[in-house]
């Protein structure tokens, strides 16, 4: 709404207003917002009441003050949105006021060739008044919710959270956060929408001229003129119907689940935005399947299209040799001359087709029109009956002709083989989809026309096969000497009008001697014509508008498949040029694979498998909408409500059917190779992110298993460990995270946990999707977890209560070894031994048992990448956890990499009974059925240790120790209060004896790939941190990659079964 201010207000305005003629915008300029903005004063309620009546301008109006004097200006700001930009319009002039205009320069950015409007904080903060209220919300609009630049309207950004909040004042350099829609475009994208945008003139098609004529002559193919009336003759005419019926049914499946996908959203193979130039039936697929069936469909789509070119040149070649023939003018010989008029032939297609698509469009409305004469043609002549043509079988509507044509026939086929030579012709149906990038309007397009063009050549196909059954008898001579006087010994229906062919009639299962009929004489239809070359004409329109839609229609979806770059080697194929975009390197490959299969010369070869080729797409077509529906995803909501997610089902199945009906050794082959493509592209995994339905299958799946789980106790024999390992950034540490990688690949579950002390959550979310793509990268199954916390414990602490879903919930903490514990600050140990503390006294539920890892990695970050040499893992099993410290080795043998590492297995006992002690632990690891290569029983464990090894312990700790002799009673308290991991001489005599154990263990280790030893306990209040980590220290000096493993006490193996 909009108002002139009153005199008063405008006199004392002290904005400069633009120039009259400045002001008369026909359109918004380049440079222009995404708004106008101007504003209203909140009196003068006439002229706003009539403002409102009168319909918005697309023009810039004067800003006033709707108040005089100092009073800063009140009112609420009109808010236009255009359409689409007018690059001839001048600029407008800006006004200058701070804090209530924004000037134009200021909200126009265009990165990477496309227009993205922002709002702009550049000079100073601005408002708009929105309900009533200052602030700078946008209200809804279509242009936010757009992925590139497009004819139809630019691509503009809201204002984000940040601004909203607090952030008014800061200069919008950038915009990282991309798309609204969260679907960021490639550089070639960029490029082309850049392309797309700057383009005029481009040729755009309605649902007519774009698909029904393109439908309809791709359908009405050879089959019409020179097959039908072969298949009456061959399965009668209730047959006929319902082979017919048949065929339809599956097209039109096929067509509404086309029209479905079509309209659920815009199809980006080519179409408003005009960044590929089409991608028909891969478009399709891919964007609803996904990459590895769309990828590998539309390969095969495109070179199907590329052999049906050879396909209908082929029949077009041998109707001309059948006319060759007539007149004895041959060439050569029959089948070198269909190769050179086929090759003739294939050149002119190209010419039309490079010449672009408006030329081909209007090759394709002249084609139609021959067409559809030559069919109206054989309706008119078959309502005249002449008697010259009565030799040849026709004798015009007879209800006895009906009767006798009404059943079947077969000689040597069967009605799936009648079926199987049919069913090519309703292959045309995604004549339209496959050039979606020239229509106007594709989801309008795609769906009117195909259905209609299904449905009106269903109803010719029938009216064929009736009219001819009920005019043309099955066999007949062509001679007058047939002619009957008696009719005695005569019983078929041309008996009643003076013929009797029935000494021409196979005997036997023999060959027929009738040269015309029904069953002989595939030319038929232009003996009933009312103008015989009218039919031939109609052939030759049928097979070459044929080929030429198959022309057009290969480049265009090969072009979208090279821009995907799915596979490798072939995106020079994809580059365009012209306005439209034309993929002329594309159109000669497919000239070239053309060619190729035009010298075999046999229509009989080609054909089964492009029917089975087509058919796969259909198949996958009528499949990608059951998946869609069944993934149940929120962004499933075409516009197009006639279908059913069971009948497209129904759909994909009947067309697998007919397909092996059709040939089962093609079906077989296209077959594999749909799914050899698809094991390459699953294996390849390339960087699209298309928002396929398998994505919301794979969720759906996943939120239901989740749930389905919680619903299920835990039981021993299904437990896994479940590990959350702070690695920090997970590069920073990757010898740490390949470890755990090694025992919880396909296993169990793994979290890479990050504390962070910037409370920047911008920067948590870019590192949430960085990292996880690092690791994804890296063939690490593993999620990365960031959480904000003051320190380590707490943010661990943080970590194990929240992560995770359900039961995928992190049962074992694993850390990294503190090896700067001695010279870093103390507090950090501090902090890193009350995190264990607090994890071993953390009350879980029995069920679900919570563990303690700690990890020191003495060699190179690469090194449990690698393949493990020959070597043993030792399991010091020396306190049992409950089996934790057991099953971590036993996993990390059964992996490829550490297969030819054995399991060595150490355990604490007396001198007088290791062979009990190791006969008993042998019995103990058969009924675990883990195997182990040794036993060894310590038997002098508790033997005192080496004088050097307490020299060396005592010397570890000398800094930490407390002193309190030396100090008063009070003064030692306090000091210990303030550092608690000060080391009191109680503390060291109460434990003097584990700290002689810890070194009485040390060992050397040969040829050991990892030590897995049980963790000494830290009791909590009783053992300072100084001191355990001197054990720990001790503990794992100069040994090979180490794990100190200690379970919660609750088993995690069991030999029950």
């Amino acid at each position: 709404m909009s108002a002139s201010p009153p005199p008063a207000a405008a006199a004392s305005d002290h904005l400069s207003a633009p120039e009259p003629d400045a002001l008369k915008l026909s359109g918004p300029t380049p440079s222009q917002s995404r708004f106008q903005v101007d504003l209203v004063s909140e009196c003068g309620a006439e002229t706003a009441l009539a403002s409102e009546s009168s319909p918005p301008e697309y023009s810039a109006e004067p800003l006033r003050d709707a108040a005089s004097g100092g009073e800063e200006a009140k009112g609420r700001f009109r808010v236009v949105n255009f359409a689409a930009s007018s690059p001839d319009a001048a600029p407008a002039d800006s006004a200058q006021n701070g804090d209530t205009v924004m000037s134009d320069g200021s909200l126009h950015s265009s990165t990477g060739g496309q227009q993205h409007h922002h709002y702009d904080t550049h000079t100073n903060t601005y408002y708009l008044r929105t309900f009533g209220h200052n602030t700078i919300d946008a209200v809804p609009n279509i242009d936010f919710y757009r992925q590139t630049a497009a004819p139809l309207g630019e691509k503009l950004i809201r204002p984000t959270l940040s601004e909203l909040h607090d952030e008014l004042d800061k200069v919008r350099h950038t915009h990282g956060d991309g798309f609204a829609n969260g679907e960021e475009l490639t550089p070639a994208e960029e490029a082309a929408a850049k392309e797309a945008s700057e383009s005029k003139g481009v040729v755009k098609f309605g649902w007519i001229k774009g698909v029904l004529v393109r439908c309809m002559l791709n359908i009405w193919g050879v089959m019409l003129f020179i097959r039908m009336t072969w298949i009456v003759g061959q399965a009668g005419i209730a047959y006929s119907c319902i082979i017919v019926i048949m065929a339809t049914v599956v097209t039109t499946i096929t067509g509404c689940s086309t029209s479905a996908i079509a309209t659920n959203g815009f199809v980006r193979g080519g179409d408003l935005f005009n960044i590929f130039s089409s991608g028909g039936a891969y478009y399709l697929i891919s964007r609803s399947l996904g990459p590895e069936f769309g990828g590998s469909i539309g390969l095969i789509f495109a070179f199907a299209n590329a052999v049906a070119v050879a396909m209908y040149v082929v029949g077009f070649a041998e109707t001309v040799v059948e006319l060759l023939i007539n007149f004895d003018a041959l060439m050569l010989d029959q089948i070198n001359d269909v190769r050179i008029i086929g090759t003739i032939t294939v050149i002119l297609l190209l010419g039309i087709s490079v010449a672009g698509m408006e030329w081909e469009a209007k090759a394709q409305i002249f084609l139609l029109f021959i067409l559809v004469t030559a069919i109206f043609n054989y309706f008119i002549g078959t309502f005249i009956p002449v008697e010259s043509k009565e030799k040849f079988g026709f004798f015009s509507y007879d209800a006895s002709i009906l009767a006798d044509n009404f059943g079947p026939d077969f000689r040597g086929q069967t009605f799936f083989s009648v079926f199987s030579i049919f069913f090519p012709a309703a292959t045309g149906i995604l004549a339209g989809a496959n050039i979606s990038g020239d229509l106007a309007d594709p989801q309008m397009a795609i769906p009117k026309g195909t259905l209609l063009a299904i449905l009106i050549t269903g109803l010719v196909y029938m009216g064929v096969a009736i009219s001819a059954g009920a005019c043309i008898v099955r066999d007949a001579t062509g001679m007058e000497s047939n002619v009957t006087l008696s009719g005695l010994n005569c019983t078929d229906a041309a008996c009643k009008f003076g013929y009797d062919f029935t000494s021409c009639r196979p005997v036997g299962g023999g060959k027929s001697a009738c040269k015309f009929g029904l069953h002989n004489d595939f030319q038929v239809m232009s003996v009933v014509s009312g103008f015989g070359p009218l039919i031939t004409a109609g052939i030759f329109s049928a097979t070459l508008s044929s080929a030429l839609a198959s022309l057009v229609s290969a480049p265009k979806v090969f072009q979208a498949l090279c821009k995907d770059n799915i596979y490798p080697g072939i995106a020079v194929f994809g580059k365009g040029y012209g306005k439209n975009n034309e993929p002329l390197r594309g159109y000669l490959l497919t000239f070239g694979i053309a060619l190729a299969f035009i010298v075999i010369a046999e229509l009989n070869v080609i054909a089964p498998i492009i029917s089975n080729f087509f058919l796969a797409s259909y198949a996958l077509i009528n499949f990608s909408v059951f998946h869609a529906s069944l993934a149940n995803s929120p962004g499933w909501r075409p516009s197009f409500k006639y279908y059913n997610m069971w009948v497209s089902l129904a759909g994909a199945i009947l067309c697998c059917v007919v397909m092996f009906i059709i040939n089962w050794w093609a079906a077989l082959l296209t077959n594999v190779i749909v799914l050899s493509l698809y094991i390459y592209v699953s294996y390849k995994k390339p960087d699209v992110n298309w928002g396929s339905s398998t994505q919301a299958l794979t969720y759906h799946q996943a939120l239901t298993h989740s749930l389905q789980l919680c619903g299920v106790a835990d039981h021993i024999k299904t437990y896994r460990p479940q590990c959350l390992v702070m690695t920090g950034a997970p590069n920073s540490r990757p010898a740490l995270l390949h470890l755990v990688h090694a025992f919880t690949k396909n296993v169990g579950l793994m979290l890479c946990g990050h504390v962070s002390r910037r409370p920047n959550f911008k920067e948590l979310n870019s590192d949430m999707l960085r990292y996880q793509r690092w690791l994804l990268n890296n063939s690490s199954k593993a999620f990365y977890t960031p959480v904000v916390a003051e320190d380590l414990r707490q943010g661990t602490q943080y970590l194990l209560q929240a992560a995770g879903l359900g039961r995928l919930r992190p049962n074992t903490l694993v850390l990294g070894f503190k090896n700067d514990w001695r010279i870093g600050d103390i507090k950090e140990v501090e902090t890193y031994i009350n995190l264990m503390q607090w994890v071993s006294s953390s009350k879980r539920s029995p069920t679900v048992p919570l563990n303690v890892a700690d990890q020191r990695l003495l060699d190179a970050s690469q090194q449990f990448q690698q393949k493990q040499g020959k070597g043993t893992i030792d399991v010091w099993w020396l306190f049992d956890d409950g089996g934790l410290t057991l099953l971590i080795p036993y996993l990390i043998a059964n992996k490829k990499k550490w297969k030819d590492c054995k399991i060595r297995v150490f355990i604490g006992g007396k001198i007088n009974r290791i062979d009990h002690d190791r006969r008993a632990m042998a019995t103990l690891l058969s009924k675990f059925r883990i195997d182990f290569s040794d036993i060894t029983v310590l038997g002098d464990i508790n033997t005192k240790p080496k004088s050097e090894g307490l020299t060396e312990f005592a010397q570890m700790i000398e800094q930490y120790k407390l002193r309190e002799d030396d100090m008063e009673q009070e003064a030692a308290e306090k000091l210990k209060s303030e550092e608690p991991w000060r080391i009191t001489d109680n503390e060291l005599e109460l434990y003097k004896a584990k700290s002689c154990f810890q070194p009485a263990l040390m060992c050397v280790c040969v040829c050991v790939c990892v030590c897995d030893r049980s963790m000494p306990l830290a009791r909590k209040g009783a053992v300072s941190s100084a001191l355990y980590m001197a054990w720990l220290d001790t503990l794992s000096k100069d040994l090979p990659p180490i794990l100190l493993v200690r379970g919660n006490h609750q088993s995690v193996l069991t030999f029950y079964s």
